[in-house]
């Protein structure tokens, strides 16, 4: 299968054999892979390695359309198969196509577990997003608004604070962050979880998608990754 492959001398498209599920995993054949700003830097230590962690696509044994945050710590998905753990799967929304249900996941469920697990948010409550318009904040927004809650402007005294963009400072009740720790704030780094991930795509969301890219042009999609400007995420498109 092809891969894209991060080497130490930079970014390859290579042929690699395709891999097996272990137990408690599954073979997901990839329609769309999502890049994330900065994530060559992670894998330096354990190279050659696979860049993105956000998929869309088809478990090969069922034909069910599924998307995953999948952990940062061992091989991405950048590739035209992928072999993922079961409890980070979750149903495809139909609503999306592949391109986004792949720009879903890592901004969803940064916004669910800012929100809801440890934020805990209810419905009623005032809610301020910062970055409202970002690759976080614009979907903290949609679920905020979809669970009952009341968004107000930066500023305004509020319940909740949820801080994607480095401004962790107001008057709210509770405040949590994203973007750096801060005093009195909650700051936490996402985690993958399919349940979690599960109930986000039930929200009929509408997830940002600025670019997409074949595998084969995996230079200009980083490259646009790391541009000023643009809006959404930027996807490889790996299947149809």
């Amino acid at each position: 299968m092809r891969a894209v492959r991060l080497h130490e001398e930079g970014l390859k498209l290579e042929e690699i054999p395709r891999p097996e599920p272990a137990d408690g995993e599954l073979l997901v054949r990839v329609h769309a892979a999502a890049i994330t700003r900065d994530e060559l830097s992670w894998p330096t230590d354990r190279l050659p390695a696979t860049p993105s962690y956000e998929l869309s696509g088809v478990v090969e044994a069922t034909g069910e359309e599924v998307m995953a945050l999948t952990p940062f710590d061992r091989d991405g998905v950048a590739a035209e198969y992928a072999v993922v753990a079961g409890s980070v799967l979750a149903p495809k929304p139909t609503a999306l196509s592949h391109a986004e249900a792949a720009a879903l996941p890592m901004g969803g469920l940064s916004a669910w577990q800012g929100l809801v697990v440890h934020g805990g948010l209810k419905e009623g409550e005032r809610v301020c997003v910062t970055g409202a318009s970002g690759g976080v904040g614009h979907l903290a927004v949609q679920i905020a608004r979809a669970l009952g809650a009341t968004v107000v402007a930066e500023g305004e005294p509020c319940d909740l604070l949820f801080d994607t963009a480095g401004r962790a400072a107001g008057d709210a009740k509770r405040i949590v962050t994203i973007a750096n720790e801060a005093p009195g704030a909650t700051y936490f780094i996402v985690e993958p979880n399919g349940e979690q991930l599960a109930q986000v795509g039930a929200l009929d969301l509408r997830p940002e998608v600025d670019s997409t890219f074949p595998l084969d042009e995996f230079e200009a999609a980083f490259d646009r990754s790391e541009a000023r400007g643009k809006h959404g995420k930027v996807v490889f498109q790996v299947g149809d």
